[in-house]
């Protein structure tokens, strides 16, 4: 009886005590992430977060009407955004929760991307280039990326400093999935493709390039700019269905031929809306994605350190109820930050860590919960100073708004 009674409150003790722990840690956590006040309206949704070596900038759309749509851009200055400011706005536009305007700087230089409708057809749209050069005092507007004119889909879009006068472009392009041979009606039988062509400060596109005829037609493109040159992944498709990450390289003047980064094996007969994102700090590189080959949902991260030539054995990131819309960011030559969303207890998360290349990994911590739906988007990250930061799509009251945080990088 006296074991029975001794077992009970040991295990009462235990109990009790597991009990206290569970808040702590996300106690924790609510002092580590620190929200930074949206400065746009109600309404906004699709974040985009970029960073030069003078400021962190935060791009999104807002809903004017059913009909009309703002791209607004803010600069980040003492951990506060600054007042929005527009860049255009129009009708006629491709709003999609996957494929999201951009904005970019290269020396003071701002380009940015939005989508536009080509036809009355769904999925005819073309990619709008938007420069704002250093002295000038207006945008120019609705530029000319691509001029196959086939109303097929072009979007995806990867925009990257480059030299220092102009910006490295890489997009899924549909011109191949054009016309029938009687110019009437859509072909959906052809191929979506991947190009790249460089962007000069005037606008002038050049270096146009076909880097791979066959591609998954609807997850997000991803470069880095490393030592040697730029190099472009992405979630390729090969004729038995197998849609792995691949990557090609350009090197002595010229694109490598596309190679798969790991053979997961995943065959899916359709697209999973799931890219990769890389990084890279001279030629390390670092590269996470999703996959559920043989129906097991997985995040996984590669390194390399001869820009992208060959990589490292996957580092498994979260094995658990993964959604995967991962994002990268290299912190040094050894460590890099991965984010994902993933599911736990019926609440999904946007969580991040640290990982190390020799395989080391950090706890990971809940940057917020959020919506598990499509409106949510992709989570965003970016890397300044002594900081990460973070931007994505909130839900409330069916309603969209952006929410964005910071994490001291010594937190993580």
């Amino acid at each position: 009886m006296k074991s029975l009674n001794l077992l009970i409150l040991v295990t009462l003790f235990l109990s009790c005590n597991s009990n206290k722990k569970k808040p702590v840690q996300h106690k924790k956590e609510d002092k580590i992430v620190h929200v930074i006040d949206f400065p746009g309206d109600i309404k906004s949704e699709l974040p985009h977060l970029t960073s030069n070596h003078n400021s962190l900038m935060l791009s999104w759309v807002t809903r004017i009407t059913d009909s009309t749509t703002q791209f607004n851009y803010s600069s980040l200055v003492n951990q506060k955004w600054g007042t929005p400011k527009t860049i255009i706005t129009g009708t006629n536009w491709f709003v999609n929760w996957a494929d999201y305007p951009s904005i970019t700087a290269n020396n003071g230089t701002l380009l940015s991307h939005f989508l536009k409708k080509s036809s009355e057809d769904t999925f005819a749209y073309d990619i709008k280039l938007n420069l704002l050069s250093e002295d000038a005092s207006d945008w120019q507007t609705e530029l000319p990326l691509h001029t196959d004119g086939t109303k097929t889909e072009h979007g995806f879009v990867t925009v990257l400093p480059l030299k220092e006068n102009s910006f490295f472009v890489t997009w899924l392009d549909g011109r191949d999935m054009a016309m029938d041979h009687e110019g009437e009606h859509m072909n959906h039988n052809g191929n979506m493709s991947i190009r790249a062509a460089e962007v000069s400060q005037d606008g002038v596109i050049s270096n146009q390039i076909l880097l791979d005829g066959k591609t998954c037609s609807c997850c997000q493109t991803t470069a880095a700019i490393t030592s040697q040159g730029p190099i472009v992944l992405y979630r390729d498709r090969t004729d038995e269905e197998i849609r792995d990450i691949a990557i090609t390289r350009y090197t002595n003047g010229t694109w490598t031929e596309p190679q798969f980064i790991h053979n997961d094996g995943w065959q899916i007969n359709g697209c999973p809306v799931n890219g990769p994102k890389v990084d890279a700090i001279d030629n390390t590189v670092a590269v996470s994605w999703f996959t559920a080959a043989h129906s097991t949902p997985l995040v996984k991260l590669v390194f390399s350190e001869n820009g992208g030539a060959e990589f490292s054995e996957p580092i498994i990131i979260s094995d658990a109820a993964v959604l995967g819309r991962v994002d990268i960011e290299l912190i040094d030559h050894e460590q890099a930050i991965v984010s994902w969303m993933e599911t736990e207890d019926n609440t999904t998360y946007l969580k991040a860590m640290k990982v190390n290349k020799s395989g080391v990994k950090s706890m990971p911590i809940s940057i917020s919960a959020l919506n598990d739906s499509r409106k949510t988007g992709f989570p965003q990250m970016q890397y300044k100073g002594d900081n990460m930061y973070f931007a994505w799509t909130s839900i409330e009251n069916d309603i969209p708004t952006i929410k964005t945080v910071f994490v001291p990088i010594e937190q993580l």
